[in-house]
């Protein structure tokens, strides 16, 4: 049984194909997935690209089972709608195509090797989310669409929180923080005001924003209270998110893992860390805490593979393939 695992972010696209004994015999790299932004069906061209790519390289045309971890796809009746949109391109010959959330490939991945799908898995880049699965099908998830679905922190929130605590420490609303001198220098500018005239008439492109949360964790590391009390929030964040999941699966008193990915977390902040680990040992002590490294693609197809059935020995053949 063959499967197409896509792994889609906002930012990039990895695809692989494959092979019924666990090898890869394709990958390809793509754009980024963002169907609020360009619609559903443009955003599934730019999948069709990657896969296109990547069934020229197999020297197919199409798999048994499509394994689609997607960036956007927040809410069940999206994944729905996405599955539905993948489904009609064909690419798999029997229809038999899953989507999900691309946090569940974080969580995929990061298990180990002979472990069954148990365990949750935070996501920290541009914005937060959090899954949980069990060998059942069970899962527990959030909407993470933002502020209003209760929301805080991930690259996007942190850079904001960072410029407005900066912003009032330099027209004194605020307590004085390093943020109002760290965060203009990053950009080489000389104020805050400047760096707020720059976002907004976009002389400094909106994706730069993002840039500020890595000032935010430089200026925490140099003892500054404000920046560390957002980082601290941030690891509560985490935290809740987690124990959360691992409340509604029944988890909360066993060894399972908590898995933590995306580029925020993935950076290895000491602060951030520490205070992640103080926090779980005390509202679940027996949970294992792993930064995951391994791509999530990996987790995609490891998926695929639960879903065709496929014997752990294949897991492991793909686990190898993607190894180093």
């Amino acid at each position: 049984m063959t499967v197409l695992a896509i792994d889609a972010g906002n930012s990039k696209t990895d695809v692989a194909v494959v092979a019924a004994d666990g090898s890869v015999v394709a990958l390809a790299r793509g754009g980024g997935f963002q169907p609020p932004v360009v619609g559903v069906e443009t955003a599934v061209d730019v999948l069709a690209e990657a896969v296109g790519r990547a069934f020229a390289q197999a020297g197919v045309d199409s798999v048994d089972h499509v394994s689609a971890c997607l960036a956007n796809a927040d809410l069940p009746v999206e994944e729905e709608g996405l599955a539905r949109a993948v489904r009609a391109r064909g690419w798999s010959g029997s229809a038999s195509v899953d989507v999900r959330n691309d946090t569940f490939a974080v969580l995929r991945a990061g298990l180990l090797e002979d472990a069954e799908p148990r365990g949750v898995a935070v996501v920290c880049g541009a914005g937060i989310n959090c899954v949980g699965m069990l060998p059942d099908g069970r899962t527990a998830r959030f909407p993470a669409i933002g502020k209003m679905s209760g929301d805080w922190g991930g690259g996007g929130g942190l850079a904001d929180e960072a410029l407005w605590y900066a912003a009032r420490a330099e027209d004194g609303r605020g307590e004085r923080t390093a943020l109002m001198r760290t965060l203009p220098e990053h950009f080489g500018l000389s104020s805050m005001y400047a760096l707020i005239e720059a976002l907004h008439l976009g002389r400094l492109p909106a994706a730069r924003r993002h840039e500020c949360a890595p000032v935010l964790f430089a200026t925490a590391a140099d003892g500054d209270p404000v920046a560390r009390r957002l980082v601290d929030r941030m690891a509560e964040e985490v935290v809740a998110m987690s124990t959360v999941a691992l409340r509604r699966l029944g988890l909360l008193e066993e060894a399972v893992p908590v898995l933590l990915g995306g580029s925020v977390l993935a950076a290895r902040h000491p602060q951030l860390d520490s205070r992640i680990g103080e926090l779980l040992a005390a509202r679940a002590p027996k949970a294992v805490v792993r930064v995951v490294s391994e791509r999530p693609v990996l987790g995609a197809g490891l998926l695929g593979l639960d879903a065709v059935g496929a014997p752990p020995e294949v897991h492991t053949r793909l686990r190898g393939a993607f190894a180093g």
